[in-house]
Parts: structure tokens; C-alpha cells; sequence
């Protein structure tokens, strides 16, 4: 067939069929022998444990809509109806739209929902929100459920087969908290799938690609542009933009302390070696219980008088320092706390299916309730009860909002509504509570907080993602280099403002921080929009910043460089706001004309003019990254010019990671005194 010359999207008859164009792109094939959409029904079962969900479904039936003819009312163009066979009733109605698919099942017991898109030879996918082991997603399958990552997500490490082994905690590199059905294809178009249902990518079969959900999608949307970044920009409209990151929070570091009252003096030993610090993380300020895991939460979100005494003083101290506090808080109330009464009494948790009583989930060693956010003033109670008078009135300056991907499937929603249905979306409903809080003291563009759950249309509600618990190691799916991943395929998808913990978090089944890790990682975050540290689940069996002389004067050097750096990022925010270009960025988006950048997944641009490089290996002393054709670079730490379009043979000794940037750019000066200044002696 010959593609139509009319611009996209369209349809397009003829004896063999019918096929849907994106402009000049054949999007989908569809004919009596080789039909490209199925429906069908089927029951799930589902299993949660601590946030690890087993999924399966029982498929009823799946039927081949064989049978296509044309929308009578709109003519060939407006879409088509499809049934299994010529003379059957149909089943689905498909109406083209602007921007993609509008579909309506014609029969109500349909909750399945298959669809197979054309596939070219060595076509490259990506996108599935953060993905954590593969940016390019071809050739592999992507369920989409949010869910904890698991511990371990490598099926051939010991740390994955124990997790399993525990309490089936173990991930697959699927797995991940932000999981969105959204794809951009080399073929330069994008596609995303309209439902918060599980869905389900498969890129596996070289002869086309197939989309699965466990309901009928309410659209496809389509796009294409002749650039990457063109279609970023319109999957950031989309699913919207977050507001500008406010400049203190990459202004210096964050340093992450859960030392209690203690912590304070530690943050003065980090100042006096040198360090430029803008905040303060304490996320222990509610208390802690120690279980098995290690040292948790007590999730009753107030400030915990015995454990930061005088609290209100010492953080209206250290604002007049210029130093923030941040803290922590989940959409969870724990059943020991006071909270939890107050919202029981009014009504706004979740209950049990079997009775009028709040549903309860483990946590491991501790239960928690949900608060009911399909209630509008159940919302509106945690946006002001705890955001407003608890975290902001208390002086707080932003926060670790965390989970969001823990909804189960067995309880009653105030609105009626299916929680497998409601699951995927509660990611959002819980950025809402956080966004509205802020909005609420009149703090949005100055307060932050940062999320790790996620679904389609985060971007727009949350302003900053962290990569959420990765091991404290250099495990090829679990470790440091998993972070880079992360923000390169969340970016693509809508997401400007991505980090992670500088040090890693969990720490199980003997898996220990070293001195090099902790550098590794404090280079890497220099180079990142916020450079926040963490103590991990373990502080007292793992090394901190501030427990090693040589490890201190490494991060406080690094964080001197992040600082350097904020008027470069300043106008990457600024470029986002207005574009929807993340921060971090695959090679490709800037230097799609160069092939030899669209495979590679451990190194980015931050902005247009400079290439990151970092470290995700232990041992190395020396780095080949690849630099972009095109442009000259210049080695950060020596000045030494590279021609693109190869790799650069540098020396990368702790304290100088791998990190180019364009000759002609207008922040060369910039870049060029930071590499003087900083140079290693």
C-alpha cells in the first residue's frame, strides 16, 4: 500500500484492508487475515504484599475484530466499526480525532483490550514513564503498575533471590513506581494508551508491536513531529508542566540527616568542611520506630517534640542562614497515631469490603490507614489539616512525599469507584493533596516537594521526581547507574526535574556502602537539578558523608560545583517551562542526527551544552564516552578540546567524572571558570 497524502492522522481503504497514517507513518495494518485490534473479557487477580503485587488475569475470551467497515454518519475518514465477522453486531467504534482514536465498546462485558501498531526493523522505542534498567524498551515487554520496585530487581542476583525468597519482595526490571503507557518511537511519532487500568507494552515480536489493557481505553492519542524534542514538547502538553524548580533547591545541597536533634551539629561539621548547603532533610522529624527493615517512620505527620526539641527556633535559624528545612510525609496515617482518630471520626479513610471499618494495610511490623482520596474533602483535610498547619506553618520548606503506589484492590472507595481502576491513579490524587496544600499558603514556585510514585499527567501536578530506593552498590539494575535511567525516560515523558538519593537507600542481606560509592555518587549528583543526600534505611551499618574526612572533602567540593552551576540551570528551568525539555536528557534529543547517540543510556545532556558522563562502575580510573558529532567539547576538568562524533579517551579519578561542554555555547565562560576553579590538584 502507498501512503496517503493527506497529513495525519488518517485512514486509508483499499482491497487489502484498511491502515491508520500519521502523516507519512503507517501507524496500524488492519485486514480480514491479520486483524490489528481484539477485545475481550476477563477477571483479575491480584495479590499485594507490602507494596509488591502479583498480577494475573483469567482470560474468558478474546476475539479478533476481523470485520471493518466505515463510520456511516462521518464518511470513510471519521473512523470505523469492527465486528468478527461480516453480518455480526459490532463490538467497537473507533472515531478518528485530531490527536488520535476515540474508542466506545459496544458491548458493556468488554474489559479487554489488545492492539498490534506496525513495527519496522531496528526501530527504537522508548518512554513506559521511569523505567529503570532499559531506556529503549525495544524488544522487551513493559507491564504498567505502580508498585514498589522490589528489592532487586536483577532475577539472577542474590539480593532479588532472597528478597523473593523473604517475602516474594524481589522486582523485575519492569518494576517501578512511575510506570505510564506512553511511547516515542525512532520512526519519530508518539503514542499513548488513555486508561489507568494495568496495561501491558510488548515489543518482543520483530512483526509488530501489541498493546494490552485490562479495560477499553477511552482514547489513543497519537503524535509525530520531525524532532525528538518536538515530541517531547508535546507529550509535556499533555500531561502538563510542573511549575519552575525554585533556585534554593539547586542552589547547594540537601543534606538528608535522621539523627534526631543530633542532626543539627552534624550539619555544622558538613558546613565547616566547606560544604554549600541550602537545606536541611530531616525526614525522622515525625519520630521513628526501628523494625526489621530498619529504622522507619511513625507516620502520625506532626512534628515529634521528644526527638527535635525547640524545632520551630532551630528552623527559623537556619532560614536566616539561608539554609531550608525539609521533612517527610506519606498519604498514610498510622493506626497509633492521633491523626488517624481525627480522620476516622470524620469519615475519610478507606474501609473494608466485609464491613464499616477502616481498611488497614502492613507495612511490615505496623499497620496504616488510607486516607480516602476519591472523597473531595478528604483532600481537602490533608492539604490543609497536615500540609498547611503541620509541614508549611511549621516552617517547613518542602518534603519527601512518599509512596502513593501502595492502593490495594480488595477495599470500598467513597466514590464507587473500581480500585483497579482507581490504582494507577492514585499517584496523582496524592500530588493533588500536595500541590493544593502548597497552593493553599500561597508557597507555589518557593515550597517543594518531591515524589517517586507516579502515573500519566505527574508531570503537571508534581514538580520534582526522585528514583525513589535504589541498592547502595553499583549493581547494573539496582545500583547508582539505575538513576540515570530513570531520569532519561521520565524526561521524555513530561518530567523536567528528576535526582535521586546520593548514596543509594537500601542496605539488606550484606550489601554495604563503600568510600567509592558515596564519591560516585556525589559526582553524579552535582550534575543533576537537586543534589540531596540520604542516610539510607540502615545509618548506623552504612558510611555517611560526615564519618569519613576523605568522603566529606570530596562532597563538599562536588556541592560547591552543583552550586556553581545554578546560573546554567536557572535557564534549563526556564527552557522546560516553556518547552518541556527536562533537564536531563538523552544524547538523542539534542543530537538525533548522530545515530551513535541513540543507544546510549549512561551518559546525558544536562541542557544542550553539556555531556554527563558518570562514573556507574567501581575500579575505573579512566572513561570512552561518546561525544556527539557536531560541535567541539571540552574536557571539564583539563581543557582539553574533543572533536565530536567519537568516543574521548579522559582520566577520571574521583573528584573529576567524565563531563564535557560545548565550545560554542554562551555559558562556556561559566563552564570554563568552574573547570579551573574546581581542578583537582
Amino acid at each position: 500500500m502507498s501512503a496517503p497524502s493527506a497529513a495525519a492522522p488518517r485512514l486509508h481503504w483499499s482491497a487489502e484492508g484498511v491502515t491508520l497514517w500519521l502523516a507519512d507513518r503507517m501507524i496500524l495494518r488492519h485486514a480480514a487475515d491479520r486483524p490489528a485490534l481484539f477485545v475481550g473479557r476477563g477477571a483479575a487477580r491480584v495479590r499485594m504484599d507490602r507494596g509488591n503485587f502479583a498480577l494475573a488475569d483469567r482470560l474468558e475470551e478474546r476475539i479478533a475484530l476481523r470485520h471493518a467497515t466505515p463510520l456511516q454518519e462521518g464518511g470513510d475518514g471519521a473512523g470505523l466499526l469492527l465486528a468478527p465477522a461480516p453480518g455480526a453486531a459490532p463490538l467497537l467504534r473507533v472515531r478518528l480525532e485530531a490527536d488520535g482514536l476515540a474508542l466506545e465498546p459496544l458491548d458493556p462485558a468488554l474489559n479487554r483490550f489488545w492492539l498490534r501498531l506496525v513495527a519496522e526493523p531496528g526501530e527504537r522505542l522508548w518512554g513506559g514513564g521511569e523505567q529503570m534498567s532499559y531506556v529503549d524498551m525495544a524488544g522487551r515487554r513493559f507491564p504498567f503498575w505502580t508498585s514498589e520496585p522490589g528489592i532487586g530487581r536483577d532475577k539472577a542476583s542474590p539480593v532479588t533471590f532472597e528478597a523473593d525468597r523473604e517475602g516474594g519482595a524481589g522486582g523485575d526490571y519492569w518494576t517501578t513506581n512511575y510506570p505510564q503507557p506512553t511511547l516515542l518511537s525512532s520512526r519519530r511519532y508518539a503514542l499513548h494508551v488513555e486508561t489507568s487500568a494495568y496495561s501491558c507494552f510488548d515489543f518482543t515480536d520483530p512483526t509488530g508491536h501489541e498493546i494490552e489493557a485490562w479495560a477499553i481505553p477511552a482514547r489513543i492519542r497519537l503524535a509525530a513531529a520531525p524532532r525528538f524534542a518536538g515530541l517531547v514538547t508535546i507529550l509535556s502538553d499533555w500531561f502538563g508542566r510542573p511549575p519552575r524548580l525554585p533556585r534554593w533547591a539547586y542552589e547547594g545541597a540537601i543534606i538528608g540527616l535522621k539523627d534526631g536533634a543530633a542532626s543539627f551539629a552534624r550539619l555544622e561539621t558538613i558546613l565547616a568542611a566547606g560544604a554549600a548547603v541550602s537545606g536541611l532533610w530531616c525526614e525522622d522529624w515525625v519520630g521513628v520506630r526501628q523494625t526489621s527493615f530498619g529504622r522507619r517512620l511513625f507516620w502520625d505527620w506532626r512534628a515529634n517534640a521528644a526527638r527535635y526539641p525547640d524545632l520551630p527556633a532551630r528552623i527559623a535559624a537556619l532560614a536566616a542562614r539561608g539554609i531550608r528545612f525539609l521533612g517527610y510525609v506519606n498519604p498514610y496515617l498510622a493506626v497509633d497515631g492521633a491523626l488517624y482518630g481525627e480522620a476516622q471520626a470524620a469519615g475519610l479513610l478507606a474501609l473494608r469490603l466485609d464491613a464499616d471499618a477502616p481498611y488497614h494495610v502492613d507495612f511490615g511490623e505496623f499497620e496504616a490507614a488510607i486516607v480516602d482520596f476519591t472523597r473531595p474533602e478528604a483532600i481537602d483535610w490533608f492539604a490543609e489539616r497536615v500540609i498547611g498547619r503541620e509541614l508549611l506553618d511549621a516552617g517547613l520548606s518542602g518534603w519527601m512525599a512518599d509512596f502513593g503506589e501502595y492502593l490495594p484492590v480488595d477495599l470500598r472507595l467513597a466514590d464507587g469507584s473500581d480500585p483497579l481502576l482507581a490504582h494507577n491513579r492514585w499517584p496523582l490524587l496524592w500530588a493533588e493533596v500536595n500541590r493544593r496544600g502548597i497552593a493553599g499558603r500561597g508557597r507555589t514556585g518557593d515550597a517543594l516537594f518531591f515524589m517517586r510514585a507516579g502515573f500519566s499527567g505527574l508531570s503537571g501536578l508534581c514538580p520534582l521526581l526522585w528514583a525513589g530506593d535504589q541498592l547502595v552498590d553499583f549493581s547494573r539494575h539496582d545500583g547508582i547507574g539505575t538513576v540515570v535511567r530513570a531520569a532519561l525516560s521520565a524526561g521524555l515523558v513530561g518530567n523536567a526535574y528528576h535526582h535521586g538519593d546520593l548514596g543509594g537507600y537500601t542496605s539488606l542481606y550484606g550489601v554495604r556502602r563503600t568510600p567509592e560509592l558515596l564519591m560516585r555518587w556525589s559526582e553524579l549528583a552535582a550534575f543533576t537539578p537537586v543534589m540531596r543526600s540520604h542516610e539510607g534505611n540502615r545509618p548506623e551499618e552504612n558510611l555517611q558523608l560526615d564519618q569519613d574526612a576523605t568522603v566529606l572533602a570530596h562532597f563538599a567540593r562536588m556541592s560547591r560545583v552543583h552550586a556553581a552551576l545554578a546560573p546554567y540551570v536557572a535557564r534549563l528551568c526556564e527552557e522546560a517551562v516553556a518547552t518541556g525539555l527536562p533537564l536531563q536528557r538523552p544524547l538523542f534529543l539534542d543530537h538525533e542526527d548522530d545515530p551513535a547517540c541513540w543507544g546510549i543510556e549512561t551518559a546525558y545532556g544536562y541542557g544542550r551544552d553539556l555531556i554527563v558522563a558518570p562514573v556507574l562502575e567501581a575500579g575505573m580510573a579512566r572513561a570512552r564516552p561518546y561525544l556527539p558529532a557536531g560541535r567541539c567539547w571540552i574536557h571539564l576538568w583539563t581543557g582539553a578540546c574533543h572533536a565530536g562524533g567519537a568516543a574521548a579517551d579522559v582520566p577520571a579519578p574521583l573528584g573529576a567524572p567524565p563531563v564535557f561542554y560545548a565550545e560554542d555555547s554562551p555559558f562556556a565562560p561559566l563552564f570554563g571558570a568552574i573547570g579551573r576553579d574546581f581542578a583537582l590538584a
